[in-house]
């Protein structure tokens, strides 16, 4: 074994403490997790109380583009989209089906998976659900489009909806919750704002529930804007039902109020599903973060061109600023570490994992993380997110990775920034 070591105040849902991690390089694995034993001058990787790490953060909903026809590799492919996390200050990634040839059944999924060992870091892959879809064979997450978005994977009414769930009891779906008839009631208003209104994803929101407790799934909300839904899922989750919720960066730091204020030119790129909401909501959703009731930080990364953006097509690209944007949580928030380690590593960590068995079974592409990833612990993989405290990032398109070459966040400086990332135990930085 060759052993190394780091020292460095460390974040984890329970403790912020300088603690020592060794772990082995060859396998790329920790093997302890404790107290600081050696001297400074002895340790490999030496952070000083300006840094803290996490276990390596992950972004359970991306969309890197990527399938078996390459009709969209020219926006984002699963190596570039991994240049991006890493980038990022992100270590996993979890991908979602709506491509021109969907993962809907064992071989697509797994023609699917095969495209993703390129990249270095491991990429999870969501199987989509649609009208006439079936379970795959082995145990994997799904994505359900409850209305239109990119794609045609998704279903035109409730019903339709209902009819094919009640196929996939007990399993992880997701939810993109936008009320199909709300939208297409709406679909000749003036903007963006008013053709996808909060009441289409307080709705689905109802909806969602209630196909998770009908066919007892584990479900989840993706990228969730509304706060006033909140409401809907603390009762649901006082009920017993299973359902946990992303929020992404732009919903938490824009709002409908501010990106009016800018040209035409610039509120056109922030055009997302569903839309970016009012400050209120996103002051709500922040006061869900502080009570540790958001289970995620998911940047639902859409890397369209400023010129698709133009054309008015959906969707935000966000892997590389994901660090950086932590550091705004952390210190213009006033987020606990713990909570962040809790939204950007551990429940990752715990969404990632639980797949790792069945996966292994069909692929050789996760054996090398060990017990997995998202936590400090001896048998995880040696992957770490160490955030520099003192030395703010200003965003530009210089130190942008993915291929669609800009940010919303462009000419934005956050607190903070990327000091490095590890991959199974080595710096990329």
């Amino acid at each position: 074994m060759a052993i190394k070591s780091i020292q460095a105040i460390c974040a984890t849902s329970d403790e912020v403490k300088r603690k020592e991690i060794r772990f082995d390089s060859d396998t790329g694995l920790i093997t302890n997790v404790g107290e600081c034993l050696l001297n400074t001058s002895e340790v490999d990787y030496y952070y000083d109380d300006n840094f803290l790490l996490f276990a390596g953060m992950g972004d359970i909903h991306i969309h890197a583009r990527e399938d078996i026809t390459g009709k969209n590799n020219y926006k984002e492919d699963f190596q570039s989209a991994c240049c991006a996390a890493i980038n990022g200050g992100l270590v996993h990634l979890a991908d979602m089906p709506n491509n021109p040839v969907p993962p809907i059944d064992d071989e697509s999924y797994l023609q699917k998976m095969e495209l993703a060992k390129k990249s270095e870091v491991p990429i999870l892959m969501y199987a989509g659900i649609g009208p006439e879809t079936l379970p795959l064979s082995f145990m994997v997450p799904y994505k359900v489009y409850m209305g239109p978005s990119i794609g045609d994977l998704y279903f035109k009414n409730n019903s339709e909806l209902d009819d094919v769930l009640k196929n996939y009891r007990h399993q992880w779906v997701s939810f993109h919750c936008e009320d199909p008839e709300i939208l297409s009631k709406h679909a000749n208003e003036l903007d963006h704002f008013h053709k996808r209104p909060i009441e289409a994803e307080l709705i689905a929101t109802d909806f969602a529930i209630y196909l998770i407790e009908k066919y007892d799934l584990k479900g989840k909300l993706c990228h969730y804007s509304a706060g006033k839904g909140l409401d809907a899922i603390r009762a649901a989750r006082k009920k017993g039902i299973s359902v946990s919720c992303e929020v992404t960066p732009q919903h938490l730091f824009f709002s409908e109020e501010s990106i009016r204020l800018m040209p035409d030119s610039e509120q056109i790129k922030f055009q997302m599903n569903p839309p970016i909401r009012s400050v209120l909501d996103s002051q709500k959703l922040l006061d869900a973060i502080r009570n540790n009731e958001i289970d995620f930080l998911a940047t639902d990364h859409a890397p369209h061109s400023p010129l698709e953006k133009a054309k008015g097509i959906s969707g935000l690209p966000g892997l590389d600023t994901y660090a950086a944007f932590v550091t705004w949580l952390l210190l213009d928030q006033n987020i606990s570490a713990k909570t962040l380690a809790l939204m950007t590593t551990e429940n990752p960590g715990i969404f990632f994992n639980q797949f790792l068995a069945s996966l292994n079974q069909k692929t050789n592409l996760f054996k090398k993380w060990g017990n997995g990833l998202g936590f400090l612990k001896p048998g995880y993989s040696a992957s770490f997110t160490v955030l520099n405290l003192k030395k703010s990032h200003l965003v530009t398109s210089s130190n942008i990775k993915s291929k669609a070459a800009w940010s919303p966040f462009m000419n934005i400086i956050f607190p903070g920034s990327l000091e490095n990332v590890f991959i199974r135990g080595k710096g990329q930085r």
